[in-house]
């Protein structure tokens, strides 16, 4: 019997919803909102009811039987950590949702919407792989400076569904594999997993591993000490300059790697040496990443938006593909990656996770 789901993706001005039968998209939608829609809301949470009479009313203008529903999932939100996989919206879960253990998110919506709309139709409700999914080794926290150890924030969605994805391919159980997962789009991360585990990663938002169209990655410490203190900058504009303002947006005013790649091809040479710069720095990620894993690196897989462009694969095989052979699955599927998250549960294909 087939699953049919509805995936509710949100972000700060929309909100993407799709839905699957199986792992077939039989329609998907972004449903875009106003800076004067969402700011007469105090808080993220606020925000649900809006949100989820938008996505009713879509799925009412097409017609949809909200009753043929087997199973609704949300994108997970800034959680606690947990491991990796599939979690049913408990009280407790959804709880911290409302809270923003670790922040508040337009993502935290997602569990919330899964669970409202999924006790109303009488069918479970389920988050996928959040960011905050943390299965460091212990030996990996350690920074240097005790009351600042390194965490785990990254595409953990993106980075767990291209490798199971891959494992599946090869006809081979995730567990079984060493991989290295290099995510490239507004941030980059580059984990390292073994035994069905991100053992170790870059931490993708706000100042580890290479720079990439938005965030400034690791910086100089005694560098960002004096500038904190110089009197120049707020702490929230030396944040902005570390996530948002940082790497391609400092140096070349764009985030868009398009843009990048067109004005060096075209002899920009501040452009050229950025680029380079960028590709050298995910490079040594991806080294790091092979030294975790001791040397034995089953694939080196690449994805995100950046990875469509052949030039920047072509340049990271150059610096890397003596440590394993390449898999390039370009782009971000977080509907698809939702939806078979679900799927596994549904289909006992993986035990739902306890939060």
């Amino acid at each position: 019997m087939s699953v049919k789901s509805l995936i509710i993706n949100p972000g700060s001005t929309s909100t993407k919803i799709g839905v699957f039968e199986d792992e077939t998209l039989l329609f998907e939608e972004t449903l875009r909102h106003s800076t004067e829609e969402i700011s007469q809301f105090a808080t993220i949470v606020d925000q649900k009811d809006f949100r989820k009479n938008i996505i009713i009313d879509l799925l009412n203008r097409k017609n949809f039987d909200m009753k043929s529903l087997n199973v609704i999932v949300g994108r997970g939100g800034l959680l606690k950590p947990i491991p990796g996989g599939t979690y049913p919206v408990t009280d407790e879960l959804l709880e911290d949702l409302k809270k923003g253990v670790q922040g508040q998110h337009a993502s935290n919506l997602g569990g919330i919407l899964a669970r409202e709309i999924g006790d109303e139709l009488g069918v479970p409700s389920y988050i996928v792989d959040p960011v905050v999914v943390d299965e460091l080794a212990d030996v990996a926290r350690y920074s240097g400076v005790p009351e600042l150890p390194r965490i785990s924030i990254f595409h953990a969605l993106n980075q767990k569904a291209v490798a199971k994805r891959y494992a599946k391919e090869c006809g081979k159980p995730y567990e079984s594999l060493r991989l290295i997962v290099v995510h490239m789009g507004g941030g980059v991360s580059v984990g390292a997993h073994e035994n069905g585990r991100i053992i170790d990663v870059f931490n993708a938002l706000d100042g580890d591993g290479a720079f990439s169209p938005e965030r400034a990655g690791g910086v100089p410490s005694g560098g960002l000490i004096k500038m904190c203190f110089s009197g120049k900058y707020t702490e929230k504009e030396v944040y902005k300059k570390i996530c948002g303002n940082g790497g391609f947006n400092a140096y070349l005013g764009t985030n868009d790697m398009r843009e990048v790649t067109k004005r060096a091809n075209e002899g920009d040479e501040k452009a050229a040496m950025a680029k380079e710069a960028f590709l050298y720095q995910v490079a040594k990620d991806i080294g790091s990443m092979a030294c975790v894993l001791k040397g034995k690196v089953d694939r080196i897989i690449v994805t995100g938006g950046i990875a469509y462009g052949a030039e920047v694969i072509e340049s990271l095989k150059n610096y890397a593909e003596w440590i394993a052979p390449f898999t390039v699955y370009p782009g971000e599927d977080e509907l698809l990656a939702l939806a078979q998250g679900g799927l596994r549960v549904m289909n006992h294909e993986e035990e739902p996770m306890k939060y």
